[in-house]
């Protein structure tokens, strides 16, 4: 991505955006193709994911076979090139020594963000999901509703491009008709899920995941989008002419070079580019929104990683997208330390995560598999969407809220660690081992759990009083507490997997260290935290309004996922698009006005 030196920035922008990824991405990508003035400010350098996406190699070219280590944590080929869960001169500290009760917090200091390596899978939240205190008196219900997100809902999915099918069930929203791509064919491990889940009324369908199966037809789409803007029309066109379908030979999480999976730095960014109203600073680490003494938020002072040196912007607005963790440390470390846009004492509070399980099932039926490829789309086809919500309204559950099941497997390409569990070598060596690996390579599945959690107090996070970064800015404390209903959920999810692998005449392998309480992963391990600015319709009870707009700030948005006041079964993504463009057409709407 093409960006500027600070020496280059203009006096003043119409809109500051901090953050690069999908909520920065979408603001960036609305605001501009309006004609509004734009500097996006990321926190790590920039990324030509055409130039740097490794397309075609396979473990056995890279390092360890491609393994993951300390500093590429999700394998040599993940995307994300210069963070995870630790970021160099970038600390954050734990208020418990307890592992249970710590955040893993994954940062990813690039252009793009976690849209470079996010697994792509695109579900919209459904009725029940923005009104979940209506329905079972916890948590907090948003103060908006499904309907009011719908139409940009359908607008986010026409423009990044979403594949699955409609199966009109419950909570689980379909797409208007000719939205959805047609999605991949199950593979194997599906097949079989499916097969012996619908025995114990567990459905498996095709997932919704923002990868094209097919190329983009811009002359329809484009005007769409932009009814009445024609140069808008003309570039978002041009810039879906340049994406191309899925091949089915690479996993998503590396990026895409072809560009046919969604990635900010592939989608968003291209477009509002090529307006000529996007200016973008690369490693620019912000430590506070200015505000000045009308109250109005004037622009954003932060450090150029490459000199080390402060340098302000101005802007008539500011939206912050840096992550729901990072917003919350910009917020609390804004007015030299005091905080801004906390008159409700609310922002850092009730931080969510998903709720994650997962197990691995060996399944005799599907041994000695003859050789194929596997690949797919680069992650999930098919999954169950959450089907006991008449259970759960009716009290025969003992929790609350919901989770769905992804699939992967089954001959997924071997990276430097075995394709098949090292138990089943036991013993062996030579011909038998040989023998064993062609058995066995092929008959094992995997199966997650992605479920809801509710919020709590227990869940925070604060300025810590010692520790800095690098640049003498208060670093993060995380306090983490899950309650009973998500690790019951756990549970229910470790006693549903079991059950749909011994339908298959198989065998669920549960790891002896997951059992119980420990079959939950740990807060911020599916890098899906939410939360932490609540939106709600009282400003005492909340930090934004509706349009993602903080009470006290009024031209200070919040365009990430923290102002989640709820985080569903659902991945948080595609949501966090739909509510920054809706913010966006009213920031856009009130500029015209000269209210900006």
């Amino acid at each position: 991505m093409p960006t500027i030196p600070i020496s280059k920035a203009q006096s003043e922008y119409d809109v500051v955006i901090v953050g690069s990824g999908a909520g920065g991405g979408q603001m960036a990508y609305t605001l501009t193709l309006a004609g509004l003035k734009c500097l996006m400010l990321e926190a790590g350098r920039s990324y030509d994911v055409v130039a740097e996406t490794p397309m075609f190699q396979t473990g056995k070219d890279a390092p360890l076979g491609g393994s993951s280590t300390p500093d590429k944590n999700f394998g040599f080929y993940d995307a994300t090139i210069d963070g995870g869960w630790q970021v160099p001169d970038e600390p954050y500290t734990q208020a418990s020594d307890k592992a249970e009760e710590q955040f893993r917090w994954w940062r990813a200091r690039m252009m793009g963000g976690r849209t470079n390596h996010w697994g792509r899978i695109s579900l919209r939240n459904g009725p029940y999901d923005f009104k979940p205190y209506s329905r079972d008196g916890l948590g907090f219900d948003w103060p908006i509703s499904y309907d009011d997100l719908e139409p940009y809902y359908t607008k986010v999915e026409k423009l990044i491009g979403v594949y699955g099918t409609n199966e009109g069930l419950e909570n689980t929203p379909d797409s208007p008709k000719g939205v959805l791509q047609p999605p991949p064919k199950g593979r194997v491990g599906d097949l079989m899920i499916q097969k012996h889940g619908k025995k114990l009324g567990v459905p498996v369908v095709p997932i919704h995941r923002a990868v094209l199966t097919k190329p983009q037809d811009g002359k329809k789409l484009a005007p769409e989008l932009h009814p009445d803007n024609p140069e808008a029309q003309k570039i978002v066109e041009e810039s879906m002419s340049s994406r191309a379908a899925c091949f089915w030979a690479t996993d998503c999480g590396r990026g895409c070079s072809i560009r046919a999976n969604y990635q900010s730095t592939t989608v968003h960014i291209p477009p509002a580019d090529a307006t000529g109203n996007l200016d973008i600073i690369a490693n620019a680490h912000v430590r506070e929104v200015i505000v000045g003494k009308d109250g109005k938020a004037k622009g954003v002072l932060f450090i150029d990683k490459t000199t080390g040196e402060e340098e302000r912007v101005k802007g008539k607005a500011v939206v912050l997208a840096a992550s729901s963790g990072e917003t919350v440390r910009i917020l609390l470390n804004s007015a030299s330390g005091d905080g801004i846009a906390n008159s409700s004492g609310l922002v850092g509070k009730y931080i969510m995560d998903t709720v994650g399980s997962d197990m691995l099932g060996q399944i005799p039926a599907l041994e000695n598999l003859p050789a194929h490829n596997d690949d797919g789309a680069g992650g999930c086809h098919f999954y169950s969407p959450w089907w006991l919500y008449k259970e759960q309204k009716a009290g025969k559950m003992d929790f609350a809220r919901g989770y769905h099941i992804e699939i992967s497997g089954t001959r997924s390409m071997p990276k430097g660690n075995s394709p098949v569990p090292t138990h089943v070598f036991k013993g062996l060596y030579g011909t038998r081992l040989k023998e064993a690996a062609r058995r066995y390579y092929g008959s094992f599945i995997h199966v997650a759990c992605r479920g809801e959690m509710i919020p709590n107090e227990g869940s925070f996070a604060e300025l810590d009083s010692e520790v800095t970064d690098k640049w003498g800015i208060p670093v993060m404390k995380w306090h983490w507490e899950w309650s009973d209903h998500e690790l019951n959920m756990a549970k229910h999810a470790q006693d549903t997997f079991g059950a749909i692998f011994e339908a298959a005449g198989g065998k669920g392998l549960i790891n002896p260290n997951r059992k119980g309480k420990k079959a939950i992963l740990r807060g911020g391990e599916v890098i899906h935290e939410v939360g932490g600015a609540i939106m709600g319709a009282d400003s005492k009870k909340s930090v934004c309004n509706e349009w993602n707009q903080t009470w006290d700030i009024k031209n200070l948005l919040l365009c990430d996922a923290s102002p989640f006041a709820s985080n569903s079964d659902k991945n948080p993504t595609e949501t966090i698009m739909a509510l920054a463009w809706r913010a966006a057409d009213r920031l856009i709407e009130q500029a015209r006005k000269g209210d900006l």
